[in-house]
């Protein structure tokens, strides 16, 4: 037995989600903590900059849905063990696929920074001013060596576009790391919620920003 194997998790009905609680063990050989066959459901609260930062802005947002490799748009939770090779830590998912995750991340920091006139999925057909749209590159742990806590990366493109004409008038590339504080995957999640919440925080910084679009 290897250790971060991948398996195929099966996903539990949304009527019967529960939070887990209990770590996948990682060492040698090791099982999990619980039923055998049971995904844990692990939940990513990421951490962002909370009150205003700035002055307000008198345009409306649609955030898109995020794009992502197929590996990456799923519900498990990526690692890796060197650049060529892509992994799943075994029976460990997030409630819902990942891209769905990170843009209601994103839609929450920008109703909590309180610096908007409106902000909205771009499924919800917001009569928006600009339309945000996210590309994820990079959501994984990193291991450098086989016992070792790895570091998580999250890096994400993020382009404004106007949404008269869709002009993409401004991009950037949020990329934000953070070190796991063991080898288990509850310390895992708990650096992807610092890293992403960097990022979040990053790219609703750097849109608030932005001048209102011209008028057409």
């Amino acid at each position: 037995m290897t250790k971060n194997s991948a398996m195929t998790v099966p996903v539990p009905d949304r009527r019967f989600f529960l939070v887990g609680a209990s770590a996948l063990a990682l060492s040698a050989c090791s099982g999990l903590i619980g039923p055998p066959d049971a995904a844990q459901i692990y939940i990513l609260k990421p951490a962002t900059q909370a009150g205003p930062q700035g002055a307000k802005v008198d345009w409306a947002l649609s955030v898109q849905i995020p794009a992502a490799s197929e590996a990456l748009d799923a519900q498990r939770i990526a690692l890796t063990h060197s650049d060529t090779v892509l992994d799943y830590y075994a029976n460990a998912v997030w409630p819902d696929r990942l891209p769905l995750l990170v843009q209601t991340g994103v839609l929450a920091a920008f109703q909590d920074s309180g610096r908007i006139a409106a902000v909205a999925r771009e499924q919800e057909a917001l009569h928006a001013d600009y339309n945000l749209a996210l590309d994820i590159r990079d959501f994984a742990a990193h291991y450098s060596s086989p016992d070792g806590a790895p570091r998580v990366t999250v890096t994400i493109i993020a382009q404004m576009a106007t949404a008269h004409g869709r002009k993409v008038v401004a991009s950037l590339t949020a990329s934000q790391s953070a070190d796991a504080s063991a080898n288990s995957v509850d310390a895992v999640v708990q650096a992807m919620d610092s890293a992403l919440g960097a990022a979040i925080s990053q790219i609703t910084g750097w849109a608030l920003a932005l001048p209102a679009p011209a008028t057409p």
